[in-house]
């Protein structure tokens, strides 16, 4: 049996996270999310995903860039992406994180 190539030279890397973003966005199942990204991702990379979802919500509740790099172990770089990213107008983790702590 030949291996399945990760990418047909039909696909791109691109073209595999908006199928995968098409999918997530079809469950509404978070125990069916949650066992997708067991599936999909090893334990090192659903806790660096943790990680950086944390600093973002840190980030947000005001906390300083170097008490979050003591607290969670993080590089300054990770945690200024983030902030950087939470600056961004159409930042969708700032939108989900304010959604989740100030539900309509």
């Amino acid at each position: 049996m030949k291996p399945f190539p990760a990418h047909s030279p039909e696909t791109s890397p691109e073209d595999d996270l908006n199928e995968i973003a098409d999918h997530l966005a079809d469950m509404a199942d978070p125990t069916a999310i949650r066992q997708f990204f067991a599936e999909i991702l090893t334990p090192r990379e659903r806790s660096d995903i943790a990680s950086r979802w944390r600093l973002m919500k840190l980030l947000l509740a005001g906390r300083t860039q170097r008490s979050i790099a003591a607290e969670l172990g993080l590089s300054l770089c990770k945690i200024t992406r983030g902030s950087r990213e939470l600056k961004r107008p159409d930042s969708i983790c700032r939108k989900l994180i304010t959604k989740k702590q100030h539900p309509q």
